[in-house]
């Protein structure tokens, strides 16, 4: 093995394999057969005594990998609300992956710390979020959401007199946890891992679309944390945010709204109704690699107290030179990490406003289209379209099961089911920039055929 110089012949692979699926992937199944999924044994081995040429290893890397990947970036993949990527997000990433920087201080990479200050900017202006919000880039809502309740924790125990950093959580006052009965698993995970038990949650009941009724919000104060959702993950409904965060703000409570893929929809003006009141929170959380189609990972947290999300995550240490502009690690748990903010620059600049605009709305008609014609062909849509969320029941659980069963095996299109109101539904995420009206109406057939 040569390790004079880069070995350019192994780019030249990857770069041709990466064409050849690209250019393919509309033909291929949107996810992997049985058959395929065989070839996965391969990898079943033990560690090679020594070293083999990369050339084999990237043969073989590419050879099992076309035919056992999910094509979720695809036109038919309805799954998971996971996001397409764009053309840009693709080229922007791999340039980035071979500039390798470490995007934690400014003086390791000057233009991670640029684009992200940049990105941070054009995301406050795009949503309309208070001016002294910052953003820390993480590898989705999940870390965000972290991140904004840790943020939450220390803001809120600061006003008791309760240091967490010097103190911690052993005798410290109790904090309320308000959210509602439809709010993402994440959440409680987040909750969990910030040392706070379940028992710390209040949840609040929710309308038939999943939002929070405020006529039973409990009553709030300054030791309370109130979480709220901009898209529910299977109906895409939105909280009433004015009413909400208004009510919170009277009482000194922190907000944090978890808006994975819905707080986008503050750019569009045919959507922007659904996330009125959010400039009126304290932290949001949303992703870049799902509504927007960049690369994975791509989240953001945004908080408008800066000083409550720095001293939740900043690191210390001598060795560490901090600059007089922008350190992208203080506001992410994280030090070392891939420069996110290259290609999250990449899509917003190629896009543009008006860009963002149209893909957001690209979605949601989408999934209006997807709703209207399987409610004529006789499927029951069980919610509102509010964003890009559809729920579709066949009018009994087992007949339903029994479609998307079949659905899944054909491998024309791929979506998924969840539990919405003690029902077993069908869950369709209209997320792809590349999915247009011939695949919705394929999709349409696709469900027809298992009916017929």
């Amino acid at each position: 093995m040569s390790t004079d110089k880069p070995n350019y012949q192994l780019l030249e692979m990857a770069k041709a394999a990466s064409i050849t699926y690209l250019e393919n992937a509309d033909s291929l199944p949107v996810s992997p057969s049985k058959d395929a999924l065989a070839l996965l044994k391969d990898f079943d081995e033990d560690i090679p005594l020594i070293t083999n040429d990369p050339i084999d290893t990237l043969t073989k890397l590419s050879i099992i990998g076309k035919d056992t990947v999910v094509n979720q970036g695809g036109s038919r993949y309805f799954g998971f609300v996971n996001g397409g990527i764009l053309p840009i997000g693709i080229a922007a990433r791999w340039l980035a992956d071979t500039w390798d920087q470490n995007a934690a201080l400014e003086v390791m990479s000057p233009i991670s710390a640029k684009l992200e200050a940049v990105c941070e900017r054009w995301l406050v202006e795009l949503l309309n979020l208070p001016r002294s919000t910052k953003a820390g880039l993480v590898g989705g809502t999940s870390v965000a959401t972290l991140c904004g309740l840790a943020a939450a924790r220390n803001h809120q125990y600061k006003k008791m007199n309760w240091d967490v950093n010097e103190k911690g959580l052993i005798g410290a006052p109790n904090l309320r946890i308000i959210m509602g009965e439809q709010t993402h698993g994440t959440v409680s995970k987040m909750i969990r891992l910030l040392g706070f038990g379940t028992q710390s949650i209040e949840l609040v009941q929710s309308d038939d679309q999943g939002r929070i009724l405020v006529d039973s919000l409990p009553p709030l104060d300054s030791s309370c944390i109130l979480v709220l959702q901009a898209g529910n993950v299977c109906s895409g409904s939105f909280d009433d945010f004015t009413s909400l965060c208004t009510k919170a703000n009277k009482s000194d409570t922190w907000v944090h709204i978890d808006g994975a893929f819905g707080l986008w929809a503050e750019s569009s003006p045919l959507l922007k109704h659904l996330t009125a009141g959010i400039e009126l929170a304290d932290s949001w959380s949303v992703d870049g690699h799902k509504t927007l189609n960049t690369p994975y990972d791509c989240g953001a947290i945004l908080c408008r107290h800066p000083y409550a999300l720095i001293e939740a995550l900043q690191q210390q240490g001598s060795y560490i030179e901090y600059s007089e502009s922008r350190d992208n690690m203080i506001y992410t748990p994280d030090m070392s990490r891939r420069a996110r903010g290259i290609d999250l620059w990449a899509c917003m600049h190629h896009l543009g406003r008006q860009g963002i605009v149209d893909l957001i709305e690209k979605l949601h008609n989408g999934a209006k289209y997807l709703a209207l014609h399987l409610s004529a062909a006789g499927f029951f849509i069980e919610n509102e379209i509010h964003f890009n969320q559809v729920i579709v029941h066949a009018g009994n659980d087992d007949l339903t099961k029994k479609i998307l069963n079949t659905l899944q095996k054909n491998g024309v299109i791929w979506c998924g089911s969840a539990i919405w109101k003690g029902k077993f539904i069908i869950r369709l995420s209209v997320c792809s920039w590349q999915t247009n009206e011939e695949d919705l109406a394929k999709t349409v057939e696709e469900f027809k055929r298992t009916i017929e």
